[in-house]
């Protein structure tokens, strides 16, 4: 039994409290607004608070003073401006204000529940997959493809991490309306440096992007380029590595570089600006390589890719974006298949067909492509090679899940802290 604390409004108040009481708790404080919650918590025994997200029920003010008390902080959104607030003060994992007593639970014992990945597990060794997305230089799409692939990923069931280590500045944040002030990926590659990167101060540095069918986690990119040495090759390959065991899909969006020069006129051990983006492609199961349906973008692709292959260890699977009769020709989806097996011997690549309408609406808004365009050609086609090429829907299996084992084993790191 936990002693509870609410602060919603009436007729939500009235919904948890019932359930609450219901489940066995104790409702020891009922404020209207953040500044009753203040001061209830100091009169009286609190183990849990429950707030809305509105601006005046969750404060600084009553996130300092749950921090101070030990209390466990649980915020109910009712909106994406709710989920937004609650970003801003650093609560990344608000809950939806619908649901039910039976969702709040893992939150008041603190473990997180993880969905559970529809039809079961990846392969027969259950291993989480790193997947990194790489474009030449003059923006082919890197960025938005990330976005895509990972909504899509996520779509399916699985749980996913976007992972922004471009070393020249990051897109990913502002491409999805997150904070960038205090990088997610930057922090978790210093506290890999440090020792003290684990699964909580994973949790803690990533922001969550809210969706009510594909939710996703994300590690911000560096906001200036000037800050690349944080992003060290081991440091890198260990954020990775822990990321497996965190969530079943990282999507990595890498930078456009692959020069290793560097190395014939810096010191051995000196910092490498392109170290992140080849530990990755290093490591990565998938490594995707973007380029831009038009004669310039063709021409970058097609010079790039047996760099792209050098550094990844085998071929990677190719994408190009915004196809289109006006930069190509008429039959563009022909013309630009018969460019790549002609001059690049590339037979099975994936073309994107242009939607400026769907791609601009998503970065107006701050959210993916299938949140505001489920109906975009070119999501469709991001849909038809994610479920092709990264992530194939094996037959329903009866049995144990991975998303079971994973919520077990979170639950039994909770109990051993």
């Amino acid at each position: 039994m936990s002693a509870v604390a609410l602060c919603l409004d009436r007729r939500l108040q009235e919904r948890v409290a019932a359930e609450a009481a219901a489940s066995g708790h104790l409702v020891t404080v009922r404020a209207a607004n953040g500044r009753e919650l203040t001061a209830g918590l100091s009169g009286q025994r609190v183990e849990v608070a429950v707030v809305g997200g509105s601006h005046g029920r969750l404060t600084a003010e009553v996130v300092a003073a749950c921090d101070r008390a030990g209390v466990r902080l649980v915020v109910l959104a009712s909106s994406e401006s709710e989920r937004r607030h609650a970003l801003s003060l650093g609560v990344h994992d608000a809950l939806d204000a619908a649901s039910d007593w039976e969702a709040l639970e893992p939150s008041l014992r603190g473990v997180r529940a993880v969905p559970g990945r529809v039809g079961g597990p990846l392969s027969g060794a259950d291993a989480s997959r790193v997947i990194a997305v790489w474009g030449p230089a003059g923006a082919p799409g890197r960025t938005s493809l990330s976005i895509a692939i990972a909504a899509e990923l996520a779509s399916l069931g699985h749980t996913v991490a976007l992972a922004d280590a471009d070393p020249y500045g990051g897109a990913t944040a502002p491409s999805l309306g997150l904070l960038d002030e205090a990088p997610g990926f930057a922090a978790a590659c210093r506290l890999a440096a440090s020792g003290s990167l684990t699964l909580g101060e994973l949790e803690r540095v990533a922001q969550r992007y809210s969706s009510p069918r594909a939710p996703f986690w994300v590690l911000t990119g560096i906001g200036r380029a000037s800050r690349w040495p944080e992003l060290t090759a081991d440091r890198v390959r260990d954020v990775l590595a822990l990321c497996r065991t965190w969530v079943d899909y990282t999507v990595v969006d890498v930078g456009f570089s692959l020069e290793t020069d560097e190395e014939i006129t810096s010191d051995l051990f000196a910092p490498r600006r392109n170290a992140a983006t080849l530990s990755t492609l290093g490591v990565a199961d998938d490594v995707i390589g973007v380029g831009l349906a038009d004669p310039v973008g063709l021409s970058r692709l097609l010079r790039s890719v047996g760099d792209l292959v050098d550094a990844a260890g085998g071929a990677p699977h190719v994408i190009v974006n915004r196809v289109r009769a006006s930069a190509v020709g008429p039959n563009p989806f022909a013309q630009v298949a018969a460019t790549l097996s002609r001059f690049g011997g590339i037979e099975a690549a994936t073309l994107i067909p242009d939607d400026p309408a769907g791609f601009d609406l998503a970065l107006l808004t701050g959210r993916t492509l299938r949140d505001v365009a489920p109906s975009s050609p070119a999501r469709a086609a991001v849909r038809r090679f994610v479920e092709r090429e990264l992530a194939p829907v094996p037959e329903p299996q009866h049995g144990r899940r991975r998303g079971s084992a994973r919520r077990r084993a979170v639950a039994e790191r909770a109990a051993a802290s």
